[in-house]
């Protein structure tokens, strides 16, 4: 009765890949069969192959030297899957510490907020004074040591894998696009005196597109969906002093962004992944454009 049930059991999880053992995954290279994960996986004119399979030409109708591993969504295979991520991390850490050391003088300068009078700034500042930079700026202020460790470990959590998934350049492309919604939607529907600052609505961008490539991959979605819904529980919680609009503007740009980027037809693949990132970047403008004339 003890093996029948350890062999239900083994039966019922997934392998790991080949090269990361600890990674549980469903996908196997369609040349050699082995597990590869989304770190591993190369687009292929059918399903994925493995980094190995791709090297040696396997089936390609290629030189070996003429094939390059490449990513889910079309990128180059690199040594390094998680160096965007890791500078990122670095770049909010830097800003939070020039933070703490010059003080409100410089997050009053470079926080989101529409239209308002500051403490430590002459005159009116802001958004509509055109101060556009706020909208980019934003996005590496954080307002105390509990936003940045909470802001960066989801970064670490989330965006590793997405990068390793993606490649850096849509990667990069994703996180911006998805900062810059959230703070276009938080500049159009929050008080134009409320400032805003966080590295919240890029994240919520990286939520998003998870949940595609999950999707996509056909892999358990219901940890990403807890962990997702509990974080807009906090987000519209009483008494939390959070920017919602940077959270869903963010995670809609996210969602729309990563979908172009996983499910884009392979013959057109980086036409439909960047203009779609230029097309979420447009509706960024013109609802920074269309606050800027009602507040002036």
């Amino acid at each position: 009765m003890e093996q029948a049930e350890g062999s239900t059991q083994d039966a019922r999880s997934l392998p790991g890949c080949y090269r990361h053992p600890d990674r549980e995954t469903g996908v196997h290279c369609t040349r050699c069969d082995r597990p590869i994960c989304p770190e591993c996986m190369v687009s292929a004119s059918v399903g994925f192959q493995c980094p190995e399979c791709v090297r040696e030409g396997s089936g390609t109708g290629h030189a070996p030297a003429a094939s390059r591993p490449r990513t889910v969504a079309g990128g180059t295979v690199t040594a390094d899957p998680r160096l965007l991520t890791k500078i990122l991390i670095g770049i909010n850490l830097a800003v939070f510490l020039v933070q703490l050391s010059v003080g409100d003088r410089f997050t009053n300068r470079f926080e989101l907020i529409g239209h308002a009078y500051t403490y430590y700034l002459p005159g009116v500042q802001g958004i509509a004074e055109g101060q556009y930079y706020r909208l980019l700026t934003a996005m590496f202020l954080h307002g105390g040591y509990a936003h940045i460790a909470f802001n960066m470990l989801s970064l670490w959590w989330i965006g590793g894998p997405l990068e390793a998934a993606l490649g850096r350049a849509r990667y990069l492309a994703l996180y911006f696009v998805s900062g810059l919604a959230g703070s276009a939607l938080t500049y159009l529907l929050a008080a134009p005196n409320q400032p805003s600052l966080g590295a919240s609505g890029a994240i919520f961008g990286l939520f998003g597109a998870t949940a595609v490539l999950m999707r996509r991959l056909n892999y358990d979605m219901r940890p990403l969906i807890a962990l997702l819904v509990i974080n807009l529980i906090i987000t519209f919680g009483p008494g939390m002093n959070i920017a919602w609009q940077a959270h869903i503007g963010g995670l809609v740009a996210g969602v729309i962004t990563g979908y172009a980027m996983v499910h884009a037809p392979r013959e057109k693949r980086a036409l439909v992944q960047y203009g779609t990132c230029a097309l979420v970047l447009a509706v960024v403008v013109v609802m920074a454009l269309v606050r800027t004339a009602q507040l002036t």
